[in-house]
């Protein structure tokens, strides 16, 4: 056995390097916790016993999980959600404990023990399923907001589990008071925190903030949040239903996202420790000699909670598609499942078998979400008749929308950027045709008169409906890199001359989307800097024409593009901007005569013309050197007045 130091660095090094392996596959971090902790544990490297206090201490990484699931309730945001979330989200939680306590009972458990099994498989992961809707950009979408409605359910769900499971343990002539002696217990508080706690805990933080110390700001939400813990605890409930109630109070002051920030190092570090002895209860061994036990178990929890989550939606009046796209979401085990599983066995209400194969079976729902989730689409085509024709329906709609137009941009999201985009559009009398996958913000925007249509701008399909082929322009106005990308590779393959501008919430993302293919990038904070910037210096006594000049020199160098402007079909062609440069793009097709020649060697300086970007097999250069060798395929952004451009257009293809 290994001393204390020993074991702490030695846990500290797996944990950074199989956490790391884990992110860089974009796998939750849940996963490598547990692989640790089966590697540690006593049933592998047995470098670490499964004790007491370990387990005591990791019960705090569940307390500060549940303060931050508190500070995230939001009555009113319930209130508008209440039919998904109380609703769909309770026959999800329901109809699976129900089916999963038959289906034990049958199988030879116990009542209690095929009870807190249903609890536990109830469960969906909630980082997982976020992440995924907002990098699919569904957050809007109907299965989406139904998805995002059960898991705040089930992350409320588990206050009650938590108390229900250890009551149900009590004997038969007691359970009845005890339920009943809880319920008071649960009410009382709640009355407490919702009717008197929130005015105190607002004054209270207020009086701390005065003091500007963030030490003293940190020590006093461990104060509060370990307090109401210890004091739930006292009062026989358990110590995540006060951290919740901790939550709650800070969530309804202007405090909270301070609180939020200050206390996330606090829980991911102390949650990895929890989720890490849970994997040292995996006996790795017992699994694999149970594994055709494991594989089916796997199957019959995707499988059944699939079956329930698409019949509850179903039930509150969803279409087939959207109903099987929720269940598809919600068919994997969730991190929960885990809280859940580490109390179960703690009161030995189930075998070690069937406890080995239920987290095995969590573990591998969890890693195959992703993959459902990608798959989704097509399972739902595969299996729902009537999906094809809303599919069709809906890109008639969308092509119903852009067949008048011509030479227009195409908005892929129309949030605040693509509504002031459009606004821009009009102005200058420029067509447009706006993809979103917010319906109520797409009724309302087009019974305004804007021209927007319900669409998947990520779906190639409905980039052709929307007229690519004939637009000048595509701008991706949401910041969802992956999205972005998606919608890139197909507008790319589509129309490899078409230029492309791309919103990104920071400079982070920018080479990756350069990479895909963006003809700019526009970063919201560097812009909200030169535009500060800007204002400062002409608050300050700068003259407004050097401002100007200012602002105008560092967009030159930091868009390459900035130089010039494509041209469209509601451009004058005579009067101030005829003898603007111009940006141009040009695709290089087989034949032409500057396949295998150099940029140099074209000598379109001749002309007054540059090459601003060279854009191949997706990948964008920017300010090539006159040594790039131009190949067939090739995108190449000229620079340069109109005549000049043809001439150097002439020379590309011709050698003329």
């Amino acid at each position: 056995m290994l001393n204390t130091l020993d074991l702490v660095l030695a846990l500290l090094a797996l944990a950074v390097v199989v956490v790391s392996i884990f992110r860089s596959f974009g796998l939750p971090p849940v996963l490598g916790y547990l692989l640790v902790g089966a590697a540690i544990g006593p049933h592998a490297l047995n470098l670490m016993q499964d004790s007491p206090g370990a387990r005591h201490l990791a019960e705090f990484g569940v307390v500060f999980l549940m303060f931050s699931i508190g500070l995230e309730f939001s009555l009113p945001r319930l209130f508008a959600m209440k039919r998904i979330v109380f609703g769909l989200g309770a026959a999800q939680v329901l109809g699976t404990i129900a089916v999963v306590t038959l289906l034990g009972k049958a199988l030879g458990a116990g009542w209690l023990a095929s009870f807190a099994l249903g609890g536990t498989l109830a469960m969906s992961s909630t980082a997982i399923l976020s992440k995924l809707l907002t990098d699919r950009i569904e957050l809007d979408a109907k299965h989406g907001r139904e998805t995002i409605g059960v898991l705040l359910f089930q992350d409320l769900a588990v206050v009650p589990l938590l108390i229900l499971i250890p009551a149900l343990t009590r004997p038969a002539e007691e359970l009845a008071r005890t339920l009943s002696l809880a319920a008071v217990k649960v009410v009382l508080l709640l009355a407490l925190v919702l009717f008197f706690g929130q005015r105190l805990m607002r004054w209270w933080f207020t009086q701390v903030a005065r003091r500007r110390s963030s030490e003293l700001f940190m020590l006093n939400v461990l104060f509060i949040t370990l307090g109401l813990a210890w004091l739930s605890e006292r009062v026989g409930l358990s110590l995540a239903l006060g951290a919740f109630l901790a939550g709650m109070l800070i969530s309804e002051t202007e405090f909270r996202y301070q609180v939020e920030e200050d206390i996330k190092p606090f829980r991911d570090v102390l949650l990895g420790l929890f989720f890490i002895t849970v994997g040292m209860f995996l006996d790795v061994g017992l699994i694999l000699s149970h594994l055709p036990v494991v594989v089916l178990a796997v199957a019959v929890l995707l499988v059944l909670k699939c079956a329930v989550a698409a019949a509850a939606s179903r039930l509150f009046g969803s279409p087939p598609g959207t109903a099987l796209r929720t269940g598809l979401w919600l068919c994997a085990g969730g991190e929960f499942g885990f809280v859940l599983v580490s109390q179960v066995d703690g009161m030995d209400l189930l075998p070690t078998a069937w406890l080995q194969v239920t987290v095995a079976a969590l573990v591998l729902s969890m890693l195959m979400a992703p993959l459902i989730v990608q798959l989704s689409d097509k399972l739902v085509l595969r299996f729902v008749a009537s999906e094809w024709l809303l599919r069709s329906m809906e890109l008639t709609r969308v092509a119903a929308q852009s067949m008048t137009t011509e030479k227009h941009v195409l908005i892929c999201g129309y949030g605040r950027s693509g509504q002031y985009m459009a606004r821009f559009m009009e102005q200058e009398h420029i067509s447009y045709v706006a993809l979103d996958l917010d319906p109520e913000r797409v009724r309302e925007a087009a019974a305004a008169g804007d021209t927007v249509v319900y669409g998947d701008a990520s779906r190639r399909e409905t980039l052709v409906a929307a007229g690519i082929s004939r637009a000048s322009a595509l701008v991706i106005s949401f910041a969802e890199v992956e999205a972005a990308l998606r919608v890139m590779h197909h507008a790319h393959d589509l129309r490899p001359d078409l230029p492309i501008v791309v919103r990104a919430a920071d400079e982070s993302a920018m080479a990756k989307l350069s990479q895909g293919g963006a003809a700019e990038v526009v970063p919201e904070t560097f812009e909200g800097a030169i535009m500060l910037a800007s204002h400062v210096l002409a608050l300050i006594g700068v003259p407004l024409n050097r401002v100007v000049r200012r602002i105008r020199d560092v967009r030159n160098q930091r868009y390459a593009l900035m130089r010039g402007f494509f041209h469209g079909a509601s451009d004058a062609a005579e009067g101030p901007d005829a003898a603007q440069v111009r940006l141009h793009s040009l695709v290089v097709q087989p034949g032409a005569y500057a396949i295998g020649r150099s940029i140099g060697e074209l000598c379109l300086g001749e002309f007054a013309v540059g090459v601003s970007a060279v854009r191949r097999s997706n990948i964008r250069g920017v300010s090539p050197g006159p040594e790039t060798v131009v190949i067939a395929g090739d995108v190449l952004v000229l620079n340069g007045v109109p005549r000049n451009l043809e001439l150097a257009e002439n020379r590309i293809l011709r050698g003329a």
